[in-house]
């Protein structure tokens, strides 16, 4: 059986698919950048994040693209090519959610450091979907920082009742695995930012 792929009509437009996630439209070339901020080799704790993008109806989104950008576990971002190949982190990482046959993204990375002395561990995201002409930007907090969590200026700008949409948390009886999930809109809308 043939599978057809999305026209323009039904996505931000062809280069999303040739430029960006080729994978995730079953084109033949690769990406320039893959799901992998941090190669084994990389210091720092090697974590995974899982997460799905859901709908205002709560339908899984199965044509989103993340972007997602992060110091190392010192606080650092990549500031050369050579510097990347010599210590196996990028500090950046681009996946599609079609490319899971769950519809879920999936990146693999080290726990970040912080940046200063105030900012919490945390990665920053851009989603681009579908139906957007604009791509939003949010941030992922980790559950297991909850001091920090209390003294980041960002995090705690958010209202309190919102913060929680930013929270990633440990999957149970998994290692090193952090679900967080991404909520368009509805009751459960992730918080994003106006930047």
């Amino acid at each position: 059986m043939t599978t057809l792929k999305q026209t323009p009509s039904q996505t931000v437009g062809p280069y999303f698919a040739y430029g960006l996630c080729p994978q995730q439209y079953d084109f033949d070339f690769r990406s320039l950048f893959t799901p992998v901020v941090a190669d084994r080799e990389a210091a720092g704790e090697h974590i995974t994040i899982v997460g799905q993008v859901f709908d205002g109806d709560g339908k899984v989104i199965g044509d989103a693209m993340l972007e997602v950008s992060q110091v190392d576990a010192n606080g650092r971002f990549p500031e050369s090519r050579e510097e990347i190949l010599k210590t196996g982190f990028r500090g950046f990482a681009r996946v599609g959610t079609g490319t899971d046959p769950h519809k879920r993204f999936v990146v693999e990375t080290v726990k970040p450091g912080r940046v200063g002395p105030d900012e919490a561990p945390h990665l920053n995201v851009v989603v681009t979907m579908r139906g957007m002409l604009l791509h939003t930007f949010t941030r992922i907090y980790f559950e297991d920082e909850t001091a920090a969590n209390e003294k980041d200026p960002v995090l705690t700008a958010v209202p309190a009742d919102r913060r929680d949409t930013l929270i990633a948390r440990r999957e149970p009886n998994v290692a090193n695995i952090y679900r967080f999930d991404i909520h368009m809109q509805g009751e459960k809308e992730t918080v994003f930012f106006d930047l």
